[in-house]
Protein backbone atom coordinates (compact mmCIF):
# COMPACT_ATOMS: atom_id res chain seq x y z
CA UNK A 1 0.00 0.00 0.00
CA UNK A 2 1.56 3.40 -0.55
CA UNK A 3 2.26 5.77 1.88
CA UNK A 4 -0.36 8.40 3.32
CA UNK A 5 1.95 10.33 5.51
CA UNK A 6 6.19 9.88 5.58
CA UNK A 7 8.09 12.02 7.66
CA UNK A 8 11.23 12.39 6.97
CA UNK A 9 14.23 12.84 9.44
CA UNK A 10 12.43 15.24 11.61
CA UNK A 11 13.81 17.34 14.54
CA UNK A 12 12.31 19.70 16.88
CA UNK A 13 13.17 22.05 19.39
CA UNK A 14 11.58 23.88 21.84
CA UNK A 15 12.20 27.11 22.89
CA UNK A 16 15.60 27.64 20.77
CA UNK A 17 17.15 25.24 22.91
CA UNK A 18 15.35 22.27 23.58
CA UNK A 19 16.11 18.89 21.08
CA UNK A 20 13.41 16.93 21.54
CA UNK A 21 12.96 15.13 17.80
CA UNK A 22 16.38 13.75 16.73
CA UNK A 23 16.90 12.82 13.17
CA UNK A 24 13.07 10.75 13.36
CA UNK A 25 11.70 9.06 10.35
CA UNK A 26 8.39 7.24 10.03
CA UNK A 27 5.64 6.17 7.51
CA UNK A 28 2.10 5.82 7.51
CA UNK A 29 0.34 3.86 4.98
CA UNK A 30 -3.12 4.13 3.57
CA UNK A 31 -5.37 1.82 5.31
CA UNK A 32 -3.55 0.67 8.10
CA UNK A 33 -3.45 1.37 11.82
CA UNK A 34 0.26 2.17 13.02
CA UNK A 35 1.20 2.25 16.46
CA UNK A 36 3.59 4.63 18.08
CA UNK A 37 4.98 3.33 21.34
CA UNK A 38 7.34 4.79 23.95
CA UNK A 39 8.34 5.49 27.56
CA UNK A 40 7.10 8.90 28.81
CA UNK A 41 9.60 11.44 27.53
CA UNK A 42 9.95 9.64 24.29
CA UNK A 43 8.51 12.45 22.02
CA UNK A 44 5.47 10.34 21.00
CA UNK A 45 3.08 13.49 21.37
CA UNK A 46 5.66 15.28 19.76
CA UNK A 47 5.85 13.52 17.13
CA UNK A 48 1.27 14.40 16.47
CA UNK A 49 2.11 17.94 16.95
CA UNK A 50 4.54 18.00 14.45
CA UNK A 51 2.35 16.35 11.87
CA UNK A 52 -0.75 18.47 13.31
CA UNK A 53 0.72 22.22 13.19
CA UNK A 54 0.45 22.70 16.67
CA UNK A 55 4.12 23.38 17.57
CA UNK A 56 4.28 26.87 17.47
CA UNK A 57 1.34 26.84 20.22
CA UNK A 58 4.34 26.10 22.31
CA UNK A 59 7.07 27.49 21.01
CA UNK A 60 8.54 24.47 19.08
CA UNK A 61 9.24 24.41 15.72
CA UNK A 62 10.36 21.80 12.68
CA UNK A 63 14.26 22.99 12.38
CA UNK A 64 14.98 19.51 9.77
CA UNK A 65 13.66 17.28 7.79
CA UNK A 66 10.05 16.93 6.08
CA UNK A 67 6.80 16.17 6.63
CA UNK A 68 4.38 14.72 3.64
CA UNK A 69 0.89 14.07 3.20
CA UNK A 70 0.42 12.66 0.21
CA UNK A 71 3.05 13.74 -1.11
CA UNK A 72 2.15 17.66 -0.28
CA UNK A 73 4.66 19.14 2.08
CA UNK A 74 2.71 20.17 5.60
CA UNK A 75 5.82 22.58 6.18
CA UNK A 76 4.30 25.86 7.88
CA UNK A 77 0.41 25.09 7.22
CA UNK A 78 -1.82 26.30 9.62
CA UNK A 79 -3.46 23.03 11.60
CA UNK A 80 -7.12 23.99 10.59
CA UNK A 81 -5.30 23.71 6.75
CA UNK A 82 -4.10 20.19 7.89
CA UNK A 83 -7.50 19.22 9.01
CA UNK A 84 -8.75 20.02 6.04
CA UNK A 85 -5.96 18.51 4.20
CA UNK A 86 -7.48 15.60 6.14
CA UNK A 87 -5.99 14.82 9.00
CA UNK A 88 -7.11 14.62 12.13
CA UNK A 89 -5.58 14.89 16.09
CA UNK A 90 -7.85 13.20 19.13
CA UNK A 91 -5.73 15.01 22.01
CA UNK A 92 -4.53 13.72 25.07
CA UNK A 93 -6.65 14.48 28.08
CA UNK A 94 -9.82 14.35 25.26
CA UNK A 95 -10.54 18.19 25.95
CA UNK A 96 -14.42 18.38 24.79
CA UNK A 97 -15.93 21.66 25.08
CA UNK A 98 -17.85 21.10 28.72
CA UNK A 99 -20.11 23.65 28.00
CA UNK A 100 -21.53 22.43 24.96
CA UNK A 101 -23.95 19.74 24.61
CA UNK A 102 -22.25 16.39 22.74
CA UNK A 103 -24.32 17.35 19.42
CA UNK A 104 -22.91 20.40 19.16
CA UNK A 105 -19.61 19.15 20.24
CA UNK A 106 -19.80 16.42 17.37
CA UNK A 107 -21.29 19.48 15.22
CA UNK A 108 -17.46 21.43 16.14
CA UNK A 109 -15.98 18.73 14.43
CA UNK A 110 -17.03 19.28 11.21
CA UNK A 111 -16.18 23.33 11.51
CA UNK A 112 -14.14 23.19 8.17
CA UNK A 113 -16.81 21.06 6.46
CA UNK A 114 -18.79 23.11 3.60
CA UNK A 115 -21.42 20.35 2.72
CA UNK A 116 -23.85 21.08 5.91
CA UNK A 117 -26.50 18.67 4.65
CA UNK A 118 -24.03 16.20 5.41
CA UNK A 119 -23.45 16.39 9.16
CA UNK A 120 -26.62 15.75 10.38
CA UNK A 121 -26.03 11.88 8.39
CA UNK A 122 -22.34 11.96 9.92
CA UNK A 123 -23.57 12.57 13.20
CA UNK A 124 -26.04 9.47 13.16
CA UNK A 125 -23.66 7.83 11.61
CA UNK A 126 -21.00 8.37 14.68
CA UNK A 127 -24.06 7.32 16.74
CA UNK A 128 -24.28 3.73 15.18
CA UNK A 129 -20.68 3.53 16.70
CA UNK A 130 -21.42 5.29 19.49
CA UNK A 131 -24.93 4.30 20.67
CA UNK A 132 -24.63 5.67 23.74
CA UNK A 133 -23.87 9.51 22.74
CA UNK A 134 -27.37 9.14 21.30
CA UNK A 135 -28.71 8.94 24.48
CA UNK A 136 -26.56 11.49 25.70
CA UNK A 137 -27.51 13.74 22.94
CA UNK A 138 -28.63 16.61 24.47
CA UNK A 139 -26.27 16.60 27.88
CA UNK A 140 -23.74 18.77 28.57
CA UNK A 141 -20.29 17.08 27.80
CA UNK A 142 -18.75 18.02 31.37
CA UNK A 143 -21.24 15.98 32.81
CA UNK A 144 -20.44 12.75 30.53
CA UNK A 145 -18.12 10.02 31.95
CA UNK A 146 -14.72 9.70 31.40
CA UNK A 147 -15.52 7.15 28.50
CA UNK A 148 -18.29 8.61 27.11
CA UNK A 149 -15.96 11.84 26.62
CA UNK A 150 -13.44 9.81 25.08
CA UNK A 151 -16.32 8.46 22.41
CA UNK A 152 -16.90 12.03 22.03
CA UNK A 153 -13.51 13.04 21.56
CA UNK A 154 -13.41 10.54 18.87
CA UNK A 155 -16.93 11.45 17.23
CA UNK A 156 -15.73 14.63 16.97
CA UNK A 157 -12.71 13.81 14.95
CA UNK A 158 -15.05 11.76 12.80
CA UNK A 159 -17.19 14.60 11.68
CA UNK A 160 -14.16 16.31 10.28
CA UNK A 161 -13.71 13.20 7.55
CA UNK A 162 -10.15 12.97 8.16
CA UNK A 163 -8.32 10.45 6.14
CA UNK A 164 -5.97 9.85 9.00
CA UNK A 165 -6.98 10.13 12.44
CA UNK A 166 -4.17 10.62 15.35
CA UNK A 167 -5.24 9.84 18.88
CA UNK A 168 -3.19 10.45 21.67
CA UNK A 169 -3.58 8.55 24.60
CA UNK A 170 -6.75 7.50 24.51
CA UNK A 171 -7.00 4.64 27.43
CA UNK A 172 -5.69 7.31 29.63
CA UNK A 173 -7.49 6.99 32.74
CA UNK A 174 -10.58 4.58 31.39
CA UNK A 175 -11.12 1.34 32.99
CA UNK A 176 -9.79 -1.70 31.51
CA UNK A 177 -13.29 -3.12 29.59
CA UNK A 178 -14.10 0.28 28.43
CA UNK A 179 -10.58 0.65 26.97
CA UNK A 180 -11.26 -2.45 25.23
CA UNK A 181 -14.57 -1.53 23.78
CA UNK A 182 -13.08 1.78 22.38
CA UNK A 183 -10.36 -0.27 20.82
CA UNK A 184 -12.86 -2.36 19.29
CA UNK A 185 -14.54 0.16 17.70
CA UNK A 186 -11.45 2.42 16.43
CA UNK A 187 -10.77 -1.29 14.45
CA UNK A 188 -14.25 -1.01 12.79
CA UNK A 189 -13.92 2.92 12.39
CA UNK A 190 -10.64 1.42 10.39
CA UNK A 191 -12.26 -0.72 8.34
CA UNK A 192 -15.47 0.10 7.38
CA UNK A 193 -14.56 3.67 6.79
CA UNK A 194 -11.14 2.74 5.31
CA UNK A 195 -9.34 5.45 7.88
CA UNK A 196 -5.77 5.20 8.56
CA UNK A 197 -4.82 5.66 12.27
CA UNK A 198 -1.62 6.75 14.04
CA UNK A 199 -2.27 5.76 17.79
CA UNK A 200 0.34 6.60 20.37
CA UNK A 201 -0.53 4.70 23.23
CA UNK A 202 0.94 3.42 26.70
CA UNK A 203 -0.74 0.33 26.69
CA UNK A 204 1.60 -1.31 23.99
CA UNK A 205 0.11 -5.05 24.01
CA UNK A 206 -3.58 -3.50 23.50
CA UNK A 207 -1.98 -1.04 20.93
CA UNK A 208 -0.12 -3.66 19.05
CA UNK A 209 -3.35 -5.76 18.90
CA UNK A 210 -4.79 -4.04 16.88
CA UNK A 211 -2.40 -2.02 14.81
CA UNK A 212 -0.54 -3.78 11.56
CA UNK A 213 2.89 -1.71 12.45
CA UNK A 214 4.85 -0.27 14.82
CA UNK A 215 7.43 2.03 15.74
CA UNK A 216 8.86 2.18 19.48
CA UNK A 217 10.61 5.40 20.42
CA UNK A 218 13.22 6.30 22.87
CA UNK A 219 14.75 10.31 23.50
CA UNK A 220 13.63 11.29 20.40
CA UNK A 221 14.69 8.40 18.04
CA UNK A 222 12.62 5.66 16.64
CA UNK A 223 14.62 2.47 17.69
CA UNK A 224 12.43 -0.18 16.56
CA UNK A 225 10.02 -0.65 14.13
CA UNK A 226 8.55 -3.77 11.57
CA UNK A 227 4.89 -5.75 11.07
CA UNK A 228 3.74 -6.08 15.02
CA UNK A 229 3.85 -10.09 14.67
CA UNK A 230 7.45 -9.38 14.53
CA UNK A 231 7.39 -7.06 17.54
CA UNK A 232 5.23 -9.26 19.43
CA UNK A 233 8.31 -11.67 18.86
CA UNK A 234 11.28 -9.75 19.89
CA UNK A 235 12.37 -9.97 23.01
CA UNK A 236 13.46 -6.71 24.36
CA UNK A 237 9.64 -5.33 23.01
CA UNK A 238 8.20 -8.73 25.54
CA UNK A 239 10.56 -7.63 28.23
CA UNK A 240 10.58 -3.89 28.68
CA UNK A 241 6.83 -3.03 26.93
CA UNK A 242 4.78 -6.56 27.60
CA UNK A 243 6.09 -7.59 30.63
CA UNK A 244 7.10 -10.98 29.84
CA UNK A 245 10.36 -11.59 31.37
CA UNK A 246 13.13 -13.99 30.11
CA UNK A 247 14.50 -15.53 32.71
CA UNK A 248 13.16 -16.79 36.61
CA UNK A 249 15.55 -13.63 37.52
CA UNK A 250 14.06 -9.93 36.98
CA UNK A 251 16.30 -7.57 35.33
CA UNK A 252 18.26 -5.56 37.26
CA UNK A 253 18.19 -1.62 37.50
CA UNK A 254 21.87 -1.84 35.63
CA UNK A 255 20.42 -4.15 33.14
CA UNK A 256 18.00 -2.16 32.31
CA UNK A 257 20.48 1.04 32.16
CA UNK A 258 22.18 -1.08 29.60
CA UNK A 259 19.07 -1.19 27.60
CA UNK A 260 18.53 2.39 27.38
CA UNK A 261 22.56 2.90 26.59
CA UNK A 262 21.77 1.40 23.51
CA UNK A 263 21.55 2.89 20.04
CA UNK A 264 19.46 0.45 18.44
CA UNK A 265 17.94 -2.61 19.56
CA UNK A 266 18.33 -5.02 16.31
CA UNK A 267 21.75 -4.51 13.88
Amino acid sequence: MPAILELNNIEVVFNNVILVLKGLSLKVEQGAIVALLGSNGAGKSTTLKAISGLLPLEDGEITEGSINYREFSLAGMAPHKIVQKGIFQVMEGRRVFEDLTVEENLACGAYTRKDRPGIARDIEKCFTYFPVLKSRNNRLAGYLSGGEQQMLAIGRAMLAQPKLMMLDEPSMGLAPMLVEEIFDILQQINRKEGMTILLVEQNAQLALDISNYGYIMENGKVVLDGPVELLLKDKDVQEFYLGVGHSEEKASYRDVKHYKRRKRWLS
